[in-house]
């Protein structure tokens, strides 16, 4: 039985990935830091879920048949290095990090703290007890101000809009340099607009169902002129359950350095785009979520936000053929389980 660490496993990802591979047989620990960014109540329901029924105390491992959590912050390096040494996983994934690409503008130090040096402590541990593969989440983010859609991992992403981006990018830098000098087989996968039951409740898909639901007004940003590559959660997790067995190796032959690939390396090192590959205009996503709910919302059309950008679109035809896996989730079913996981939640 092979043994993961899922880091941020409280969240929304996290708990969806812990659940599938609990299921499918691996022996599963996560650890969270369970904070207050958004609503805790739904991070502990999540965990309520996984069959975690009690309150946590810090650095206090819970164990159940094959699946453990831990409170426990990434900042802690002392605990974190004692949790890999008594575990000795064969995977982790690394999914904590303060998100939020508003809540960056005005908290920067707080993505310093949980996306940089939260993720140098996981390089760190990674080399003092080596893992088979080591995959990270990065975000469709780090493209920045970059309008060749759809995009593609070998872009340019030299233009981040706002410090949580930076911090991705930042990661991808890091998680480079440990491979090519301690030879940690490292994974980023940048995330594309992911949604599904138990989403964060500062995601577009919570806050247009609540205000819908409730008869109340909300705001769409630039007059609703936007697309996002929306990306069902679902087949998010099945794509990191079979991509975790397939680490990179080095000397990658398709990478040349004349003529070097941000995507590939010579280290064991790779990047993926993982998306739907089929944007949504936004005022569609609204549409869908008012067919389900069954009736209209009280919209209020407002210019973009900063840090934010008008279009994602993944190109994502080099994940789909590393793992012979495409997304199955249309956008009308991946809506309809939201609204039901939303009322069962909130009744």
């Amino acid at each position: 039985m092979k043994k993961v660490l899922i880091t941020g496993m409280a969240g929304f990802i996290g708990y969806h990935l812990a659940k599938l591979l609990a299921k499918e047989g691996y022996e599963v620990v996560g650890l969270d830091n369970i904070n207050d960014y958004y609503d805790v109540g739904l991070k502990y329901a999540r965990l309520a879920d996984l069959g975690f029924k009690n309150e946590f105390e810090y650095n206090q491992l819970i164990e159940l048949e094959n699946i453990s959590f831990i409170k426990l912050d990434l900042i802690d390096l002392t605990q974190l290095k004692e949790l890999f040494k008594n575990k000795q996983f064969d995977y982790v994934v690394n999914l904590a990090a303060q998100a939020g690409v508003r809540y960056s503008i005005e908290n920067p130090h707080t993505y310093v703290d949980s996306n940089i040096t939260g993720f140098l402590n996981i390089l760190e541990c990674c080399r003092t007890y080596p893992v088979e593969h080591l995959v990270f989440a990065s975000s469709s983010s780090v493209y920045g101000l970059s309008e060749d859609i759809p995009f593609k991992e070998d872009s340019c992403t030299d233009h981040p809009l706002a410090m949580y981006a930076a911090s991705k990018k930042a990661n991808e830098m890091m998680a480079h340099s440990y491979a090519n000098l301690f030879k940690i087989p490292s994974t980023g996968l940048r995330f594309f607009t992911v949604y599904g039951p138990w989403g964060r409740p500062d995601m577009a898909l919570h806050l247009f169902t609540k205000a819908i639901v409730e008869d109340k007004e909300f705001d769409v940003f630039n007059n609703g002129e936007m697309s996002r590559d929306f990306t069902y959660v679902g087949d998010i997790v099945e794509s990191i359950k079979r991509l975790l067995p397939l680490a990179p190796i080095e000397n990658n032959p398709a990478f040349n350095a004349k003529k070097p690939s941000p995507s590939k390396s010579a280290a064991c090192y790779q990047l993926f785009n993982i998306g739907n590959n089929n944007p949504i205009a936004l005022m569609d996503f609204v549409h869908a979520i008012e067919h389900e709910i069954g009736k209209k919302g009280k919209i209020i059309f407002k210019p973009m936000q900063p840090g934010d950008v008008q279009a994602t679109y993944a190109n994502v035809e080099s994940l789909f053929e590393y793992i012979n896996f495409k997304p199955q989730t249309n956008i009308k079913d991946g809506i309809k389980a939201f609204v039901k996981n939303y009322l069962e939640l909130n009744n």
